[in-house]
């Protein structure tokens, strides 16, 4: 199978890397924010250049020789997009002018003998092209003047590196005759998010650290096992109480995380053996609940109660109790920092992502429908007794039956949940969400010649 050819997106912060790779791809995946340092793993994007599809990488902003943690893991991030590269975009701020860090990083990047194409951003104008020569000091061949933001000067740069670009490229094929299940990994910040992308794929994908909050954006990780199974990660942003959002920058974060969650098939909702489940975690899987998505609970930072199984098990009852209103979310311990049982996630999503993709024939249904309502007699608030006449699977993902009935909007909730919790065990559906839509059926009428 061949790979699409790839170009990383480079440059120090806030030079605009992230606009330009959302312009080129069509898409708003990066996050796109004044504040230096927003971007801070590498994200990934199809895109069509010169008729040829190719894909972009987008980076965190280099600041060469800089000790703090988060500025050297960016820079490991950087480096392991430059090496997969096939082409490397060097982006430069041209407001600002020409910086040392520009130059130090133009040295590296030299270094890497790969086409090198420096461009000059934020050239909104015709009046900014002024400054473009003075970037040729930096010695590249390939330079060019452009605004990511207002489009300016795509065509040209889209000339110089049509050149550059294979004739025989063939669209990657990103996707098998079946989609790639969608896993989105949820919960607040610092519960091992991350770490557990990382020990999934089996190498450091994603940034980890002590520091809240260093997941900013939600990334995609194709994972492909050599059985064909394949499942689309994705590490999101922690999400914490909206009163502690102050930042626009993560109030942004924990708005693509909730997106994320609504297009996803299953949803992993990670804890800690710490702090048990809390009352964000229990938003969290409201969200999950609402949206009736697949779900995994997963207590993570299990080897910390190593040697005290009975707190170990008082904390699952808890964590059970906690979850009560999803019954169908599977809850499983494990420890993403030594790998424990961390094995057993795949094989469970598999559970559950089979459930939430099976249709029940209709007769099947109807056979379940009549002995959950056969010893329940419903009336509505004006004493009418609630009929159910017949039900059917409309839909997949979440599993969809709608049931006719003379009263739809009688019905209590406390049946809704009984017929629900009935009909997801007789239907297969236990470790899956099932939605309920009532609606009534057409009365014909009887008219007399």
């Amino acid at each position: 199978m061949s790979r699409n050819f790839r170009i990383a997106v480079v440059g120090r912060p806030n030079v605009g890397k992230s606009t330009l790779f959302n312009t080129l791809s069509g898409t708003r995946k990066a996050l796109v924010e004044r504040s230096a340092g927003v971007t801070r793993d590498r994200q990934y994007a199809q895109a069509e250049i010169a008729h040829r599809p190719v894909t972009l990488i987008d980076t965190g902003g280099l600041l060469p020789g800089e000790d703090d943690f988060l500025a050297r893991a960016i820079f490991s991030q950087a480096e392991a997009a430059l090496a997969e590269a096939d082409l490397i975009l060097f982006v430069v701020d041209g407001q600002t002018g020409l910086t040392p860090v520009d130059e130090e990083l133009a040295s590296f990047l030299r270094k890497l003998e790969k086409p090198i194409v420096l461009v000059v951003n934020k050239l909104d104008s015709k009046r900014h092209d002024a400054v473009l020569p003075e970037f040729y000091v930096l010695g590249f061949d390939r330079v060019v003047g452009i605004s990511a933001k207002h489009r300016r000067n795509l065509e040209e740069l889209e000339e110089i590196l049509a050149p550059l670009l294979p004739e025989d490229l063939e669209a990657e094929e990103l996707m098998h005759p079946e989609e790639p299940v969608r896993v989105a990994i949820l919960g607040r910040p610092n519960v091992g998010k991350s770490s557990l992308v990382n020990r999934l794929l089996g190498q450091e994908r994603m940034l980890v650290s002590e520091i809240a909050g260093t997941t900013r954006d939600s990334v995609d990780t194709l994972l492909e096992l050599p059985d064909g199974r394949r499942y689309l990660l994705i590490d999101t942003a922690g999400i914490r109480r909206r009163a502690r959002i102050k930042a626009r920058v993560e109030k942004f974060s924990v708005s693509k995380a909730l997106e994320t969650l609504k297009n996803c098939d299953v949803a992993v909702v990670l804890l800690t053996a710490e702090e048990g489940i809390t009352d964000q975690d229990q938003k969290i899987l409201s969200q999950v609940e609402k949206h009736h998505k697949g779900c995994l609970i997963v207590i993570n930072k299990w080897d910390l109660l190593d040697g005290r199984r009975e707190e170990g098990n008082i904390l699952r009852e808890q964590v059970k109790y906690g979850a009560r209103f999803l019954p169908w979310a599977p809850i499983i311990t494990i420890s993403a920092l030594t790998g424990r049982r961390v094995k057993e996630l795949l094989p469970k999503i598999d559970e559950i992502y089979h459930q939430y993709s099976t249709r029940v024939p209709t007769w099947v249904v109807n056979k379940a429908l009549e002995q959950a309502t056969r010893d329940h007699t419903v009336y509505t608030s004006g004493g009418k007794r609630i009929k159910f006449y017949y039900g059917t699977q409309v839909d997949i993902r979440p599993p969809t039956v709608v049931i006719f009935t003379n009263y739809p909007e009688e019905i209590p909730k406390s049946f809704e949940r009984y017929l629900k919790n009935r009909l997801r065990e007789a239907l297969g559906f236990e470790k899956s969400p099932l939605r309920l839509i009532f609606r009534e059926r057409e009365r014909k009428e009887k008219f007399r010649r």
